[in-house]
């Protein structure tokens, strides 16, 4: 969850560091720092707590310069913000400093052998250790600092990206990685390291993704790489994509707002080249996907965290209803520690925008220990990423770079990359015909221009917003395939405007619920057409009784529903199976306009981070 941006080169590291952490800002933090060896090759730390403001204006104060150097943006988790416990660390003689993304779990075992052994500790962080385990390895012997970071490493448990300078190898940078994102990019005579792809997109495309077990050797020109015990490891060079444009507002006031207007065009690259010329099957690379493992299949494991899984529930309907298997959305973090039987005919669906998020990763390596034969086929967004490499077959959602910390346009196409994946499963195991696949296949392509739709009545659901801001508490309230819509609708709200909001089935409000309706509550109640319309009816029919305030999202030409509630936003009509697509985006805006009315960080709420890349 923390950042780290490096350099070596000939430019002045210090405007390169501090660029690239602005740019993974994103990804949150509550302290930044950075380390440079300066002129006289000393090693400079300076760290600041708070935004990355604070550290410009101590480095504006009392400027630094060097060519080689690594800067962080920390995210609390072993000790709590302080100035002390912001990285760099650096080692008992000050040669060693480094950064680090991750939590080293055997912090605490090692720290007592190493006080023991006189090591001098200054934080309370997990990170202080590796930089003394280095020391260590030089204390034992160590040549140089690629070895001494090899061996210290050997010795940690845990997950770990880090970047370490030393005093005496002034044209070295050292990385590695297990279970954190890292990545480097090659530039004309420097070199970067980065946890995410913004944070270096400006000034380079050509990177390497690196592997678990896997310490870097970097310099100005080149970048050597072997695993822990030495042995030479090759990478081929990948080419972003990605244009710069993706990375700033591109007008907007946030982030956030961007990403939601970009989703009709999210949703026509996704299903770009993915559909047939007779639009009646979907293409997917056969030299990709293992057919015949995907015809022989019984039974479906969604894993996912936080919105990716409630894509993941939507996903269980779809693939339950269609191709005639059993499929079960579980939490990344749950299904690592559950018995789930993963049999030689499972397939496994992580959902995952980054690629990088931790128990997700955990719960690939979790079902492999258990059945090495299961199928791993993710939807992913980033080509390159952890799990894109860990898995046998990956369905990419190409909703580009998402900035905003609250996922947006990574939620709806997850969605339409689970319906091309539900209309290729079922024609592949003969569970639906060419009419079928052709009807569902033209309502799909009409998605982006209905999303447009909804999108031209952003100002409705911002004087909505404006009248139910100040409510203490909200309730989402749906159905069938929309119960799932209902959580991402109050995760939403709860992520950016800090109101209590909770997602409810709906049918569910007499078993307890129902209890805490009053005049202070806002409920939003899914309501578009489909078999459970009438029941959802019937549930705004008891909230309104106890006077909850009901804003409602419903499909176009609707006549009754007005008469059941206080606001209504309605929709282009979708088969009930895309609806979730559709009432996605009236949520957000919703959300949105709360929290901007309450006077939130939109695009980085407190105490959260983009990418969860530790446990």
């Amino acid at each position: 969850m923390c950042g780290i941006v490096g350099y070596i080169g000939d430019k002045n590291c210090v405007p390169i560091l501090i660029e690239g952490l602005g740019r993974l800002e994103y990804r949150g933090y509550d302290s930044a720092g950075l380390v440079v060896r300066n002129e006289n090759g000393d090693l400079v730390v300076r760290k600041r707590v708070g935004k990355l403001a604070n550290l410009k204006s101590s480095l504006d104060e009392s400027p630094l310069e060097g060519t080689a150097g690594v800067g962080h943006t920390r995210w609390a988790t072993h000790g709590p913000p302080s100035k002390t416990n912001s990285h760099p660390h650096t080692d008992c003689s000050g040669d060693i400093a480094l950064v680090h993304n991750g939590i080293i779990e055997n912090y605490l075992e090692l720290r007592n052998e190493l006080e023991a052994a006189g090591h001098v500790f200054k934080s309370e962080t997990d990170t202080e250790v590796v930089a003394h385990l280095v020391e260590k390895e030089f204390q034992n012997g160590a040549s140089n600092l690629v070895e001494a970071v090899r061996n210290a490493l050997k010795n940690a448990r845990g997950a770990y990206a880090i970047g370490v300078v030393r005093r005496q190898e002034p044209g070295v940078l050292v990385a590695a990685r297990f279970g954190s994102p890292l990545i480097v990019g090659f530039g004309e005579g420097e070199t970067f390291i980065a946890s995410d792809v913004p944070a270096i997109l400006n000034r380079t495309r050509h990177v390497i993704y690196p592997d678990d077990g896997e310490v870097l050797e970097i310099t100005r020109d080149r970048c050597k790489i072997c695993d822990l015990d030495g042995n030479p490891v090759e990478h081929e060079q990948c080419v972003i994509e990605w244009n710069q444009e993706a990375a700033e507002k591109g007008g907007y006031e946030t982030f956030m707002l961007k990403e939601i207007h970009e989703q009709p065009q999210v949703i026509r690259d996704t299903l770009l080249g993915n559909i047939n010329s007779a639009k009646t099957d979907i293409n997917l690379d056969p030299g990709e996907f293992d057919i015949d493992c995907l015809k022989r299949a019984r039974q479906v494991y969604i894993v996912a965290c936080g919105t990716a899984y409630h894509a993941g529930l939507v996903g269980k309907y779809l693939i339950e209803n269609y191709t005639g298997m059993r499929a079960e959305t579980i939490l990344a973090s749950e299904f690592r520690y559950a018995e789930p039987k993963v049999m030689d005919d499972t397939i496994i669906i992580p959902i995952t925008q980054s690629g990088e998020t931790a128990d997700t990763l955990g719960s690939i390596q979790a079902a492999r220990e258990k059945n090495s034969s299961c199928y791993v086929l993710s939807i992913c967004n980033v080509v390159g990423s952890t799990i894109a490499r860990e898995s046998d077959a990956v369905l990419y959602t190409h909703a580009g770079l998402e900035i905003g910390v609250a996922s947006t346009k990574a939620y709806t196409s997850q969605l339409t990359a689970l319906n091309l994946l539900t209309i290729f499963l079922a024609r592949l195991r003969g569970e639906m015909d060419d009419n079928t696949a052709g009807e569902y296949i033209r309502e799909l392509e009409a998605i982006p221009n209905k999303l447009g739709r909804i999108l031209e009545k952003e100002q409705q659901l911002a004087d909505i917003a404006r009248k139910y801001h100040q409510a203490r508490n909200a309730l989402y309230l749906g159905r069938g395939l929309n119960y799932p819509s209902a959580l991402e609708g109050a995760l939403k709200n709860k992520e950016i405007s800090y109101m209590h909001a909770e997602g409810y089935a709906a049918g569910e409000m007499k078993h307890g619920p129902i209890a805490l309706i009053d005049w202070g509550f806002m409920v939003v109640c899914i309501a578009t057409k489909g078999p459970t319309y009438e029941k959802m009816l019937s549930n705004m029919k008891e909230v309104g009784a106890r006077n909850g305030k009901i804003a409602a999202i419903a499909t176009e030409g609707d006549q009754f529903i007005s008469q059941v509630t206080n606001d209504v936003i309605y929709v282009p009509e979708v088969p009930e199976i895309l609806s979730p697509i559709v009432n996605a985006i009236p949520m957000q805006l919703l959300a949105y306009y709360i929290a901007r009315e309450r006077g939130c960080d939109i695009d980085k709420p407190r105490n959260l981070a983009k990418s969860v890349t530790v446990e």
